[in-house]
């Protein structure tokens, strides 16, 4: 049983144990980013959905499914009602995983959800969000003249998701590689970052070592010309057509698009009386 395999049951075993449909899986670490090792262990994320009786009830209840990570597995998924909500406020994570190139299950609902990224995609919230996470790896990784140099990429990574977002202004891809062929035309720069890259996918243990100039040049230049260069947040758009997509996916959309035109005729035949 190849890899593919082993995680494909161990949905099918969620799906079973939580009484959920998994519509969409796929790989959400190091290994869909392209910079994995060879120990590096799976990131498997997915998006599911219950019956209809578990959304009719005022219950709160747990919206996130966490299995135990055990060192090659790492697996954990979002309800359908949390998922449209964080795409609302567009979600980088959720939008990389919607892009992930390794996908493990995907079916024809995760096409309704694909389909609203125009609408709710916000190049502003995006942008704020990576530049966040490099500022805060950098602080936490990447001071001193001695640094843990695995962690360039832990730096660089939403450095190059904020440039790209200046660039081309729509969702971030995944993959280290293409953000870094697209994004950085320094010849220099870009065979010290391959040079990395080839390390850590052989598996030489990249731990502390003296920084490598020519990069962390490039992360501190690039840390303060972005943040001076932020772009506007945007409004959240409306619920209406998160709620279309929800609606279908649960099973009762047609039902309400009949009960709205029944309520639309009533009204219409109690004005024309």
């Amino acid at each position: 049983m190849n890899m593919k395999e082993k995680i494909t049951k161990k949905l099918s075993i969620i799906e079973k144990e939580y009484n959920v449909k998994i519509i969409y899986a796929c790989e959400s670490g190091s290994r869909a980013w392209g910079f994995e090792s060879q120990d590096s262990d799976y990131d498997v994320r997915f998006i599911y959905f219950h019956d209809l009786n578990w959304y009719l009830s005022i219950e709160d209840r747990r919206d996130v499914i966490e299995e135990p990570a055990d060192g090659v597995f790492d697996i954990n998924g979002w309800d359908l009602r949390k998922t449209l909500k964080l795409l609302r406020k567009s979600n980088p994570p959720l939008l990389e995983w919607l892009q992930s190139p390794i996908v493990y299950k995907i079916d024809n609902y995760t096409k309704l959800i694909k389909n609203l990224l125009p609408k709710y995609y916000s190049p502003g919230n995006c942008y704020y969000h990576y530049l966040h996470m490099a500022k805060g790896n950098f602080r936490d990784y990447l001071k001193g003249e001695e640094i843990w140099i695995k962690k360039y990429f832990y730096v660089l990574r939403p450095i190059l998701a904020c440039r790209w977002i200046e660039r081309y202004n729509c969702p971030v891809p995944m993959e280290f590689e293409i953000l870094l062929r697209k994004t950085v035309d320094d010849k220099e720069l870009r065979i010290k970052i391959d040079e990395l890259l080839k390390r850590k996918r052989s598996g030489e243990e990249l731990d502390n070592a003296p920084r490598i100039p020519v990069i962390s040049k490039f992360i501190e230049t690039e840390l303060n010309r972005l943040a001076q260069n932020k772009p506007d947040k945007t409004e959240l758009k409306d619920y209406s057509e998160l709620n279309r997509v929800f609606r279908k996916i649960i099973g009762i959309g047609d039902i309400l698009d009949k009960l709205d035109k029944y309520c639309i005729l009533r009204q219409n035949k109690h004005k024309s009386n």
